[in-house]
């Protein structure tokens, strides 16, 4: 069974964060700010830029109103304010935040196990049965060409895929840290399985990166389930997404950006010098 071309995107920042605290006890990590905007900003403005306009984010119960505030609040008194103070320009970054997509925030099922998986599933009942849809983790920046495109565009041409993931070539002292791709076949770019941070260099499948940009059917829920726990008992999409290889094709495409984690504090350091540096050579 195919399904149709995905018009929704799930953008998951469900976690507590914990090597960032003290900060990220009053706001979810992903709107720390990169440049004038927060990372989430970016991350939905990648699906934005794809035609991608439906999203919706799976934040913590303490997140959940900073996102709705963020994203629909119109903050009247300050667009006032700006008028009569003849400053009006600078009001026309929030108007695009609140003009440039319909976004949805919920909170994750609390009923769930602990894993990048579980976001995913809370935002099931949000989704079309009938369409594929775009997940994506808000650690993951993407400068450039977005992921986001190069999935969609990969789909049309694999429509009868049940999963398609973008994948970027590392070099050999970065493996160990990362979700490292084997291929079924190479030709095709099709996976076999992924190996999650091998311990040595010869334990890589290959050279190439797994990470939170992910086009997925409705099918991966018959896998991402509570009870398909995996490494440390948490809720793993990439383990749902292997599995989905035994119903059909699952595509690797290379990502045509460059992409840079924000997981933790010295990658998030890393990745705001290269989105300055970027802006400065603009």
């Amino acid at each position: 069974m195919s399904y149709k071309k995905p018009t929704k995107a799930v953008i998951t920042d469900a976690g507590f964060a914990s090597r960032f605290l003290p900060i990220t006890k009053t706001i979810p990590k992903a709107m720390l700010p990169l440049g004038a905007k927060p990372i989430m900003q970016h991350v939905v403005e990648e699906c934005v830029a794809a035609g991608i306009k439906q999203i919706i984010i799976v934040a913590t119960p303490d997140g959940k109103p900073i996102y709705e505030d963020f994203f629909n609040n119109p903050v009247e008194k300050i667009e006032k304010q700006l008028a009569s103070q003849g400053k009006s320009d600078r009001f026309e970054s929030v108007k695009q935040v609140l003009d440039m997509a319909d976004i949805t925030v919920i909170e994750q099922d609390q009923s769930l196990p602990y894993g990048n998986g579980s976001p995913i599933v809370s935002a099931k009942p949000y989704l079309n049965e009938d369409e594929a849809f775009v997940a994506l983790y808000s650690d993951d920046l993407v400068f450039g060409e977005g992921d986001v495109k190069t999935l969609l565009e990969a789909y049309e041409k694999n429509p009868e895929a049940k999963a398609i993931i973008t994948a970027q070539e590392m070099p050999e002292e970065t493996w160990k840290k990362y979700g490292m791709i084997a291929l079924a076949d190479k030709e095709k770019m099709t996976l076999d399985h992924i190996v999650e941070k091998p311990a040595t260099p010869d334990q890589s499948p290959s050279n190439l990166t797994s990470y939170g940009r992910y086009l997925l059917t409705p099918d991966v829920f018959k896998y991402l389930v509570p009870g398909n726990t995996g490494l440390d008992n948490e809720l793993w999409t990439v383990d749902a997404i292997t599995r989905l290889t035994q119903d059909g094709d699952v595509i690797i495409t290379k990502s045509k950006g460059k992409w840079l984690t924000t997981g933790d504090p010295a990658n998030f350091y890393k990745a705001y010098q290269e989105f300055m540096s970027m802006e400065e050579n603009q």
